[in-house]
């Protein structure tokens, strides 16, 4: 049986990929454990179904760290800018109107 293929979600954003994931029964997967495996490496993530529900999704390696690697805080970030070190006009106008160009 081959692979069935439709859209998947990245639930870590909740927006829809424009990707497609091939779909493996079990039974399917177990017996061609190194085919799915070459294909995530290849194609990308591959599902994993059983009785017609999706249970697992099988990812590369580097995928799994693309996705599991902490995110810089937004100070660190800051700090990492280009533009860390010049000096920003951060006064505000504190009355209760202010004049505009019109």
């Amino acid at each position: 049986m081959r692979a069935r293929r439709h859209p998947i979600y990245n639930l870590t954003r909740l927006t829809r990929w424009e990707v497609l994931m091939s779909t493996w029964q079990l039974q399917e997967a177990k017996g061609k454990f190194s085919e799915v495996v070459k294909r995530a490496l290849s194609e990308g993530p591959q599902g994993i179904t059983v009785r017609g529900e999706p249970v697992a999704v099988l990812i590369s390696r580097a995928e799994y760290a693309r996705l599991t690697h902490p995110k810089p805080r937004f100070v660190e970030f800051m700090r990492r800018s280009p533009m860390a070190g010049l000096e920003l006009d951060t006064g505000r106008h504190t009355g209760l109107t202010r004049e505009i160009a019109l």
